[in-house]
């Protein structure tokens, strides 16, 4: 039984990304990671919230995911398939298809953890021996994998993408799961509605969540930018001292690009749940007092980061007074102010939240429950702050699943049930905490008076900028904006040119590319996004009615990594 007054508040927060993925010329997706993970991390963890109401978190759906979602969803709605390798799924005739389609479902249909999404299924594996057995040969050999092959193939690919509540509880799936092979027009069909069905139910489902009041969902600025660094890219050095900046200086025109982001998402929130968010994670929890200071003005009541961002802004606050232990200065949340608006910023526990995306999944779920819990406890018991602790555990929602045992199933619900029965723990939202903090519930607030800029990594903004290839791709950027603002200034476009132009500059600003910028990230990867980046550019060129740049036909960068995760998360410190 609960005790009356908790001795922990836990902010739990859950963040879901993907970037723009299509070719906004022709409409069709590039990469398939955002039908995936619907299918896949975003049903399951809308499901363990709906099976356990005592359970609250806060989720937060950055504006160009959900634009995915909803054009996914028109896809199946109108039948218009505008992502080659979904369409594929139904294809009738697989006999037929050309070779550049042959070669997309080849080259696809084995990406995933092989350990926890491919093995454990026998008929999966088969079609991967068979595959591995046949390339072997070189030249031409693939081609004699059969069209029975390639419908088998695709149907394991989805199931193996489908997510552990869908397995449970769809008659279909476990059908198809069961039969294994020889998988016929009509399963492949009956599977493609279901997937359908599933990405359209998505943002109703959360909906619904969201009224029934256990969950809160934030925001981020529309495409995830790096907005300190749109605002002002020396900011790099508040963290990083030496750090070689791009060439160009400063990105032109950043603070209206910021602001316009921000504005977007206000929109996107308002006409998908109904009201503007009360908070925004800032992307990759990038923030400057510039940053926070923009967003308090658009009224923006609460805002997040990474704990390396508080060490240092205490740091830069107080005139490099030592820092005292974390659990004196973590486990609340500050007000930051400019003297006219003000915001609430919390701060993420770096070593909790990297045990769920890092470690947790190599431990049977009860030991990393209880470590868990454990360590809630400890930092309770330990705690000598004022007031009581706010603890935030702030991370990916979607990627570290792939790495569990049934993606998470088993350590969600034995997690949420653990903290929601806990009579010493409250499983709460991050505007809750704030409304407690205002009406003095024993949550007293600290004015942090500077804010050092950098993000939930490591504090800084090394993993976007400071590297050649980093450089290079803000440089890139920032000629492209130039172009951009002439064209503008000229007006010869007509509105709805310009509003394609400006939707194709938000894309390319987005944070995502940078990220994948860099030799210790693996060689598709890099690959992936240097060529969706280049696209993206010389896209906002045609746009604009100009020639596309050259250099845009070469590559930025090449990986050459095997980062943990397969490099989709980082952790929030160095090891």
């Amino acid at each position: 039984m609960k005790s009356s007054s908790p001795k922990l508040y836990l902010n739990l927060y859950w963040h879901m990304h993907q970037p723009d993925y299509r070719d906004t010329l022709s409409g069709e997706y590039v990469l398939p990671w955002t039908y995936l993970h619907a299918m896949k991390d975003y049903t399951d963890m809308a499901w363990h919230l709906e099976n356990l109401p005592a359970a609250r978190v806060t989720f937060n759906f950055v504006p160009v995911l959900l634009d995915q979602l909803e054009d996914y969803a028109d896809q199946f709605a109108t039948g218009k398939m505008r992502d080659p390798l979904l369409a594929l799924l139904a294809e009738p005739d697989l006999k037929h298809i050309s070779t550049a389609q042959h070669r997309l479902i080849l080259e696809s249909c084995f990406k995933c953890n092989h350990e926890k999404m491919l093995t454990p299924f026998a008929d999966y594996q088969r079609l991967y021996n068979l595959y591995v057995a046949v390339e072997t040969q070189g030249g031409h050999a693939l081609d004699y994998l059969s069209s029975r092959y390639i419908a088998d193939l695709l149907v394991w690919y989805h199931l193996a993408w489908t997510g552990e509540s869908v397995r449970r509880t769809s008659t279909l799936v476990q059908a198809l799961m069961q039969k294994g092979s020889h998988f016929t027009l009509e399963e492949r069909q009956a599977l493609f509605k279901l997937i359908g069905e599933l990405i359209t139910d998505l943002i109703p489902r959360y909906k619904k969540l969201k009224h029934r009041g256990q969950i809160e969902i934030s925001s981020t600025p529309h495409h995830h930018p790096i907005m300190p660094l749109l605002i002002d890219l020396k900011s790099t050095r508040d963290a990083m001292p030496f750090a070689p900046l791009p060439q160009c200086g400063k990105y032109p025109g950043g603070q209206a690009r910021a602001r316009a982001h921000i504005v977007s998402a206000q929109v996107s929130h308002l006409k998908r749940f109904g009201c503007e968010p009360d908070g925004m994670w800032p992307s990759e929890g990038a923030v400057s007092h510039a940053t926070l200071t923009l967003l308090a003005e658009h009224g923006v009541k609460w805002a997040a980061s990474g704990e390396g961002v508080l060490a240092h802004s205490i740091y830069k606050s107080f005139n490099n007074l030592d820092l005292p232990p974390r659990q004196q200065y973590l486990y609340q949340p500050y007000r930051v102010t400019d003297g006219e608006h003000e915001i609430y910023c919390f701060f993420r526990d770096d070593q909790l939240s990297d045990k769920i995306g890092f470690e947790y999944s190599k431990l049977f779920t009860r030991d990393a429950v209880n470590d868990f819990i454990a360590a809630l406890d400890n930092i309770r018991d330990s705690y000598d702050g004022e007031g009581l602790p706010v603890v935030s555990v702030i991370l990916d929602g979607e990627n570290a699943w792939e790495y569990y045992p049934y993606n998470g199933h088993y350590f969600l619900s034995e997690l949420y049930e653990a903290l929601s029965t806990h009579p010493d723990i409250e499983m709460t939202t991050f505007s809750d905490t704030v409304a407690r903090s205002k009406a003095n519930e024993a949550l007293p607030v600290k004015t942090l008076p500077a804010i050092a800029a950098g993000s939930w990594v490591y504090g800084s903004f090394s993993t976007w900028i400071g590297s050649p290839d980093k450089n290079l791709g803000w440089d890139l950027l920032c000629k492209a904006k130039k172009q951009y603002d002439k064209v503008m200034q000229a007006g010869t476009l007509t509105e709805t040119e310009q509003a394609a132009c400006e939707h194709q500059l938000a894309i390319c600003e987005g944070s995502d590319w940078f990220w994948w910028f860099g030799d210790y990230n693996s060689a598709i990867s890099v690959d992936s996004f240097d060529r969706l980046y280049r696209q993206n550019l010389g896209n906002l060129y045609r746009l604009l009615k100009l020639p596309v740049p050259d250099v845009l036909n070469r590559r930025i960068s090449v990986g050459s990594g095997d980062p943990a995760m397969g490099g989709t998360m980082r952790r929030g410190q160095e090891n």
